[in-house]
């Protein structure tokens, strides 16, 4: 796949406002097709501010947290950040810890 082309979004946008024909647009900047200027255009006038960002109807899927708790080499409990803030812990939270018959279980004092 080739290299994502590179445009002066400004030169661009200023060209097309001065009503430069089509070909001259396309000549300068190496475009083979219509539709890859009128791509380059709309995405030029997205990344400038004038007119509103297109929405993919995919959105991006949150990262699933990470519920495990490991153990580093002083003994000590190490619980991740996104499980403190999910969980609402603040620093210096004391618990209580007690086997339980499917493994640990943390109790809050």
């Amino acid at each position: 796949m080739p290299p994502k082309m590179v445009v002066d979004n400004v030169a661009l946008i200023e060209m097309v406002k001065n009503k430069v024909p089509q070909a001259q647009i396309m000549e300068k900047f190496r475009f083979k097709t219509s539709t890859q200027l009128k791509v380059a255009y709309v995405n030029a006038l997205m990344e400038t501010g004038q007119a509103p960002v297109l929405v993919s109807g995919r959105g991006k899927k949150s990262k699933a947290m990470d519920n495990r708790i490991s153990i580093n080499k002083r003994g000590s409990l190490i619980i991740p950040k996104e499980l403190v803030d999910h969980f609402g812990f603040k620093i210096d939270d004391a618990f209580e810890v007690r086997k339980s018959a499917a493994g640990l279980s943390l109790k809050k004092k």
